[in-house]
């Protein structure tokens, strides 16, 4: 299988690289580009690879623009730091994504499809149709940025920028503000999580949603779960669930 590599971050380019090898060492890396033009000229000037690696932002725009100057032959997975709803539109398409940061197990089951999936050279991609799927599908979304909650018999705006974490606790679901003040709110974890901003917070479990600046320590806890220190400290076992780890570590490392 030989591949192109589009991508405009050279550490990228690096981790990609081994990581192939890692899951399929019979690869045979063609070549690396890191624009829209140098793409381009490679693709007039080469062979047609068997598979294009091509991430969306490069240094001179977006990827997209190779379509429009040239018929791109091979499949393509695209890698990208678009959500899971937005990226949707790759799948109308029969094409691939990675959703960065990369991780191994999302590469090979990437390259299993694609060769399932075995599209002939000749057969261009719509990247018309994807492109307008892109635009109707990631449009901004907009997270909260405050609650009202009651206080007496007066209602008070609360930014989320003010919010430490989100907790359930006897079927009732409350926040800590970062001074220790505590709220209740009528919304479950459930719905906050489709209101606020994935970059901010994140659901460790089925009690808890935290801000990102509210955790200050993290050790190791038995079954392979995580155990937390936040701050506001709270007179609860804060724990992140096994099956949330990993996302949690690429979480807090962004």
């Amino acid at each position: 299988m030989n591949i192109f590599i589009i991508e405009d971050e050279p550490l990228a380019v690096q981790k990609l690289t081994k990581l192939l090898f890692e899951v399929a060492p019979h690869v045979q890396i063609e070549g690396t580009a890191d624009g829209i033009e140098s793409s381009v000229e490679w693709l007039q000037t080469h062979p047609t690879p068997d598979l294009l690696l091509m991430d969306i932002e490069l240094c001179d725009g977006q990827s997209f623009e190779i379509f429009n100057q040239i018929e791109v032959k091979s499949p393509v997975i695209f890698t990208t730091s678009y959500d899971e709803y937005a990226i949707q539109a790759f799948k109308v398409n029969s094409v691939d994504y990675l959703l960065k940061p990369i991780k191994r197990e999302d590469l090979e089951r990437a390259l299993q499809k694609y060769e399932k999936l075995n599209r002939p050279h000749g057969q261009a991609i719509d990247i018309s149709r994807l492109i307008n799927e892109l635009q109707k599908q990631n449009q901004p979304k907009e997270y909260r940025t405050r609650f009202l909650v009651k206080q007496g018999q007066r209602l008070l705006p609360v930014e989320t920028t003010d919010i430490a974490y989100f907790f359930s606790e006897d079927g009732l679901t409350f926040f800590m503000t970062r001074d220790r003040i505590r709220h209740l709110l009528d919304y479950t974890l459930e719905e906050l999580d489709t209101m606020l901003d994935p970059k901010q917070f994140f659901r460790i479990s089925r009690q808890f949603i935290l801000e990102v600046r509210s955790v200050t320590q993290i050790h190791n806890h038995f079954n392979g779960k995580l155990k937390l220190d936040l701050r506001p400290s709270i007179d609860k076992e804060v724990t992140v669930s096994r099956e949330r780890v990993s996302d949690f570590k690429d979480w807090m490392g962004r």
